[in-house]
Order: structure tokens, then sequence, then C-alpha cells
């Protein structure tokens, strides 16, 4: 017969076990898809798992919790943001980095300032700041399309240049033959930062077909509770 005495200790301890086999049974009931409980890959190194957050109560906080913004500069965007460009979701976005990303031959763009950047990213994103496609420093625009595999054209044609200058598709200084497929994003269906950079990458005669687009941005990611994350200050 069991003393009075150790009975809390046996009462905590069985306790102890039904909680933890709650928590076993009810690990990972929130699944990106059915059959896809998360996305695991690896870019520059590193391995990035993304998937949602566990916990059924959790909520947005913070700015991606306000339903209204002053338009402009924070209007409403299309669906379509230009011809030749696709508007992808999520899975099409998770499916960009598994294959395009991590193979190489791809590019998430984080198309935000740097500020907003810093305060969280999806996971596999290189921030270039939408102004960078849109400046008129060589510097600057050079080192943003080198990152997407674009280079300044050695020999540009006459014709080529004067071709697109009444077109107005970009100029033949830029050589987008081993151009990589990229995918911009920003903070939104509210945020123009993405679309700018986007048009701007058009103009300088970037292919159409190459360029994706996440129009739910930061604030549908999060409202999906899907992995955020947070960049090493260097």
């Amino acid at each position: 017969m069991k003393s009075e005495s150790n009975m809390p200790m046996h009462i905590a301890a069985v306790a102890l076990m039904v909680l933890l086999w709650t928590a076993n049974t009810q690990a990972g009931d929130v699944k990106i898809t059915p059959d896809l409980p998360y996305v695991e890959f690896t870019v520059s190194g590193e391995t990035i798992k993304v998937e949602r957050i566990q916990n059924e109560d959790n909520v947005l906080t913070g700015g991606y919790t306000k339903t209204s913004r002053k338009c402009p500069p924070f209007c409403v965007q299309p669906m379509h943001v230009a011809a030749g460009v696709t508007t992808v979701g999520e899975l099409e976005l998770l499916d960009f980095v598994k294959t395009k990303v991590s193979a190489g031959n791809g590019v998430l763009v984080d198309a935000r300032t740097p500020s907003w950047h810093e305060k969280g990213t999806i996971p596999g994103s290189v921030n270039i700041p939408f102004t960078d496609f849109g400046s008129e420093d060589e510097l600057v625009i050079g080192l943003a399309m080198v990152k997407l595999g674009v280079h300044k054209n050695e020999n540009p044609s006459f014709f080529g240049g004067l071709w697109n200058s009444v077109t107005g598709n970009g100029n033949s200084k830029w050589d987008f033959s081993k151009a990589k497929e990229v995918l911009l994003w920003c903070n939104g269906m509210w945020c123009g930062q993405s679309p700018t950079a986007i048009r701007n990458l058009l103009k300088q005669g970037f292919p159409a077909e190459k360029i994706f687009w996440y129009r739910g941005g930061m604030q549908a990611w999060q409202s999906l509770g899907l992995t955020v994350k947070v960049p090493e200050m260097k």
C-alpha cells in the first residue's frame, strides 16, 4: 500500500506523462498541405526548414495586423503586375526555393528596404532593395544585376539599343543570356516596392518570362504562420 506522502509525486508523474503524450500526438497538426508538413532546402550551404507555427491560438502582432494604410503610397496592387510576369502563391514560392534557388538557377528577392529586411524575411531570400534596380548609379544597379546573373554587355549592338529604346524594352548594355529566374516580394498586397522593382527590371530589358511575383508578401506569409528568418547582423 502506497503511503499518503507519495501520492502527490505519483500524481504529478502521471500528469506529466499525459501532457507529453498529448503534445506528441498534436505535434505537426498544422501542416502546409495535407501531405506536406514542412519544406526543407539548402541555400548557400545552410539547411533551412520552413513550417507553420503549431500553436493554433497564434495571432498576428505589430504592423501586419493593420488593414488600412494611406494610399498613396500604400495602395492595393493588381493581381498581374506586368505582361509576361507570373504571380505566385506560397506553395509556388516554396517550390521555387527548393528547386531553383537551391540549385543556383533562381534568386528569391526581398525587394524591401534594409530596415524592413532586418526585422525578418522569408527564408532563402536575398535583400536587393527595389531602389537599386532603378538607380542612376551604375555601380549600384550593376551589383544588383550581377546577383541575378546579368552582366554588362561588352559589345552592345547599335541597332539592338535603338530598337529597345523605341520599344521601351530596355537597352543593349546588359547581357541576359545567363539571367537567372527571379521571384520578388515585399510587404503585401498593399506594398508597391516589389512591383516597382519588377517594372524597373523590365525597363532594363530583363526577360519577363523569368520574373515571378509573390503578391501576398510578408503579411500573407505571416498570416499563415510560416517560418520567418531574422538575418544575422554583419
